[in-house]
């Protein structure tokens, strides 16, 4: 079965300028991965006639079908109409049913309508004209040079009624869709190069209607598998002996699958365990508990959490020794040890975690720069920790002290629930 491919061309100097972010290509990509089409490529271009015919012309040569967002206002900055008619070699007319719709949706709202509005109702004679009921910029559809097009309005709601009313119903009348079936294993604690080298032999060997992409985010790679055909519940059982495969290289990494993030994964292994949680964060300032509070019915597991930023707080609420403090500093494995076991019996929960650490971008020394943080989980019998050495960056730092915290905890419980 041949693959359809599908481009999505985004219109507007606000999208280049940053002024507006590009939701909509995002969300018919989505909607097209779940019909079965491939979207190659994503371009954005400004109001400009030049690069709007090139986006064009190198579209036709990529894609079966090319949809098309923004550009159709009714102002001289909005060039897609009158572009789409040159492109195809055809004159821009009255479409009268185009026109009396614009007016009925303006009469409806009890609003004049203006000689600029009514030049809406004017389109690409070669164009199939597509009725948007909820805006004034109609749909146009075009079938020719061996592919389809759809030019659609730039705002996002009137985009989506076109797509789920004309576009996506019609796709299955022009094409034979395959069916494309994602899964995706959520991995924690280790970097993607590692991870790759780790899997290189079981990579190489997938089917290839099956195929594997590393995708990376802030201490995390997620694997997605990606199969081909036209058997859903085939693939769906051809990934899962795939995942089955690899799983014993990896099972110490993975945390989850598809949509789960490590937050909610964290809660389900503290109420299937049945032990609850009290943070101390210092160098994270409460994000950590922010994530694990995120997630509906973490009440359940979550007792509550202090942020003791200066050493006196650390003293006086957690019981960390004036002689630690001392004698090894804020952030040393010394300091968070005492923090965890702190923080556990000040909330009576059954495990402890702490952070503390020089988040930057000042403050660091030669003997513990910018990025150096410690980690620790206490419960009954044990503390265990961790040395990070981390980036320059403040935000980010406190973001991969997050992960690797929640990751610290899951090991624990992993460890406990054995």
């Amino acid at each position: 079965m041949q693959l359809i491919k599908a481009e999505i061309i985004a219109i507007g100097d606000e999208l280049l300028y940053g002024q507006i972010m590009d939701t909509n290509s995002h969300w018919i990509s989505q909607e097209l991965d779940l019909v079965g089409v491939k979207v190659v490529r994503k371009t954005t271009v400004g109001d400009n006639r030049t690069d709007i015919l090139t986006a064009f012309a190198e579209a036709e040569k990529r894609a079966d079908l090319i949809l098309i967002t923004g550009g159709l206002g009714p102002t001289q900055d909005d060039l897609t109409k009158p572009l789409l008619a040159e492109y195809f070699g055809c004159g821009v007319v009255e479409f009268p049913e185009a026109v009396a719709a614009v007016t009925a949706f303006f009469q409806k709202r009890g609003r004049e309508i203006t000689p600029l509005n009514v030049l809406q109702g004017h389109l690409p004679s070669c164009c199939t004209y597509v009725p948007n009921e909820v805006g004034t910029a109609p749909g146009m559809w075009f079938e020719q040079n061996g592919a389809y097009w759809m030019s659609m309005p730039g705002v996002p709601h009137e985009m989506k009624k076109l797509m789920k009313d004309f576009v996506l119903p019609k796709l299955p009348e022009i094409f034979e869709l395959p069916v494309i079936y994602h899964r995706v294993v959520k991995t924690v604690g280790i970097g993607e190069s590692w991870l790759a080298d780790l899997i290189r032999d079981w990579e190489n060997a997938l089917p290839e209607h099956i195929k594997l992409a590393y995708l990376p985010s802030l201490g995390q790679v997620r694997l997605r598998l990606t199969a081909f055909g036209n058997d859903k519940a085939k693939l769906a059982s051809e990934v899962a002996e795939q995942i089955a495969l690899v799983m014993p290289r990896i099972a110490s990494y993975v945390y989850g699958y598809d949509e789960e993030s490590l937050e909610s994964a964290i809660g389900n292994l503290l109420k299937k365990s049945g032990k609850t949680l009290a943070l101390a964060e210092s160098c994270s300032g409460g994000y950590i508990s922010h994530l694990v509070t995120s997630i509906a019915g973490s009440s359940a597991y979550f007792n509550g959490s202090v942020v003791p930023y200066h050493n006196q707080f650390k003293e006086n609420i957690l019981g960390v020794k004036a002689e630690t403090l001392a004698s090894h500093g804020a952030v040393s494995e010394e300091t968070v040890r005492e923090m965890s076991s702190g923080v556990r019996s000040l909330f009576g929960s059954d495990i402890g975690l702490a952070s503390s650490g020089i988040a930057g971008p000042d403050g660091g020394t030669e003997e513990k720069p910018v990025g150096t943080v410690w980690i620790a989980c206490a419960g009954a019998g044990f503390v265990e920790t961790k040395k990070l050495q981390l980036s320059q960056d403040r935000l980010l730092n406190i973001q991969l002290t997050g992960v690797a915290v929640l990751n610290l905890l899951r090991i624990c419980l992993n460890q406990d629930n054995k």
